[in-house]
């Protein structure tokens, strides 16, 4: 894929499920945005777009 070439109809659909599948697997919005030459705004929104569930932000948690 060429680095900010805009995707639609089914290669969109692909990535997207490809990137879930990265991400569902523990990588980072940032890890992915960096391998796949895009943005972390770009990756956010098409993960959104396959429905993923997005982690919360790392760090220490109450109890």
């Amino acid at each position: 894929m060429d680095k900010g070439k805009r995707i639609s109809g089914e290669a969109r659909e692909k990535l997207a499920a490809r990137l879930k599948k990265e991400y569902d697997s523990g990588a980072s919005i940032r890890a992915i945005a960096e391998v796949h030459g895009r943005s972390y705004g770009f990756v956010h929104r098409m993960l959104t777009e396959a429905g993923a569930t997005l982690r919360g932000r790392g760090g220490a948690t109450r109890q």
